[in-house]
């Protein structure tokens, strides 16, 4: 079904995402919010981001460098789920107690809230994969638009299924492979422990940016041994200061990656000024261009890009849409290349 619309006239503060007019049916693209930060365990406000980079998003031209009219194939983002609102306001009251406490579970009531907290994360990810599957089997690209870090596991189950040996290129500045982080078997902290463990189809891990990173991270991706690849932030820096050009560690990242590929963004892989209002700042990370290229760069060598996530965009305080603004940028770019990788849009 063609839809037709000018892609050069403001739009409608009531419109869809990028101010299209697509419904669900015509997209290509269809874009899953998961307003949850049951775990965060530092700063708040990701259960926020969807939303936020709803309405950021009315503000981003459409004319793409990199890709021709990635609008065109149509682009979809569903309303927020009343249900996952209700799983977070209780997750997170109960979840607080245990984190303020740092984890150390020593009382029945906090026993029952852990209990209680890993129940509603375990109805999330069946909830979030379930939607997953259904879109998927219309023939739909899907993006997770969280949230923290932890929203995207069922999702990628899918994709892992469906596509033996499946690549997770993972953008963040920390590894997210802890063990059950507090107590929370789906923390935040632990999304790669859990896509490593439970999605057996996912045949490589590939971490870019990571900067903040404990001794049990380091071991168990050691112990990983191909099936992980690090690309840690200060060994970034270090090369590009030694004079070596940034095209050429690109292609390295990527070479990597299997044939084809999920992107997981969490938005604390860029460097804070980009969006300093994210749950867990790092300093250093990855400039903007470079993130793109890298994406840019699966496509360019024929790899798939089979679906994303885009994680950890906080609103800013007094309505400061900074990090909204980015985050919309940066979904854009992620759908762009993700169309163009199969072969429903054109790299410039």
């Amino acid at each position: 079904m063609t839809v037709s619309f000018d892609p050069n006239a403001p739009a409608a503060a009531d419109s869809g995402i990028y101010g299209l007019p697509f419904t669900e049916d015509d997209a290509a693209v269809v874009l899953v919010p998961v307003p949850w930060e049951v775990t965060t365990s530092y700063g708040g406000g990701t259960s926020g981001g969807p939303a936020a980079i709803l309405e950021a998003s009315r503000q981003v031209d459409l004319y793409d460098l990199d890709v021709e009219k990635p609008y065109a194939p149509g682009i979809f983002m569903q309303e927020e789920a009343e249900e996952i609102a209700r799983w977070n306001e209780e997750g997170r009251a109960l979840a607080q107690k245990i984190i303020e406490v740092g984890g150390v579970i020593e009382t029945d009531e906090l026993r029952a809230a852990l209990a209680r907290v890993n129940e509603l994360g375990g109805k999330l990810n069946a909830r979030v994969e379930a939607e997953t599957e259904r879109l998927v089997a219309k023939g739909k690209i899907v993006g997770i638009v969280g949230g923290d870090h932890a929203v995207p596991l069922g999702a990628i189950e899918v994709l892992a299924r469906r596509h033996p040996g499946l690549g997770v290129l993972h953008f963040d500045a920390h590894s997210d492979t802890r063990c059950a982080y507090e107590g929370f078997t789906f923390s935040h902290a632990s999304i790669m422990y859990n896509v490593l463990s439970r999605a057996a189809g996912v045949g490589k891990l590939v971490q870019v940016g990571i900067r903040d990173v404990c001794e049990e991270e380091m071991d168990y991706v050691a112990a990983q041994g191909e099936r992980a690849r690090v690309f840690f932030d200060r060994d970034l820096a270090r090369r590009k200061l030694g004079g070596e050009t940034f095209a050429a560690v690109a292609r390295e990242i990527v070479d990597a990656l299997p044939r084809e590929v999920w992107v997981s963004f969490d938005v604390d892989g860029l460097d804070p000024r980009y969006c300093p209002h994210t749950g867990t700042p790092v300093p250093g990370g990855l400039d903007f261009h470079e993130a793109v290229y890298v994406i840019g760069e699966v496509v360019r060598s024929g790899r798939t890009i089979v679906g994303f996530d885009l994680n950890e965009v906080a609103p800013g305080p007094d309505g400061d849409e900074w990090d909204a603004n980015v985050g919309a940028r940066l979904l854009y770019k992620l759908i762009g290349f993700t169309l163009a990788s199969q072969g429903k849009a054109k790299l410039r």
